[in-house]
């Protein structure tokens, strides 16, 4: 019987961590279901409560810090570093068509685009390198490189 209470405990802290995300109702989870395995064993209430408090106070003291630690280093890491299209925006192409301000091909690292010229006065040949100033859409915006 108090394996099942220690399984219904840990169930419902592992629930409540899914809305929290606070990582502490998770680490409290892993201690009842600790406990609930020392019931299941035969183990007397006094050493199913300290196998809960040991389990809940190692993840706390242990895990915890490793994944908010993670946490902070992805954040900061996303922070800085553009993703998707953004992360084009400065990167070279080559030109494969023509391009002018109503039309143009270019290879941005490996993948070909539409392009058009960021300046309408610009127009670049196959061959030449340019600078993607920025993404409209699926089209390059281009520049001649510096």
């Amino acid at each position: 019987m108090a394996a099942i209470i220690w399984l219904a405990l840990g169930v419902v802290l592992a629930v409540a961590e899914a809305f929290s995300l606070s990582f502490v109702a998770i680490m409290v989870a892993a201690g009842a279901f600790a406990a609930a395995a020392a019931a299941a064993l035969g183990a007397p209430v006094w050493v199913q409560g300290l196998v809960f408090a040991l389990v809940t106070a190692a993840t706390l003291a242990a895990v915890r810090p490793m994944i908010v630690r993670f946490q902070r280093s992805s954040a900061e890491r996303s922070d800085h570093e553009p993703m998707g299209v953004a992360a084009l925006e400065g990167a070279d192409a080559m030109v494969l068509e023509s391009v002018d301000e109503h039309h143009g091909l270019v290879r941005i690292q490996g993948e070909e685009w539409t392009a058009r010229s960021f300046d309408a006065t610009q127009t670049f040949e196959p061959g030449e390198r340019v600078q993607i100033i920025k993404i409209k859409g699926a089209t390059a915006l281009v520049w001649r490189m510096p």
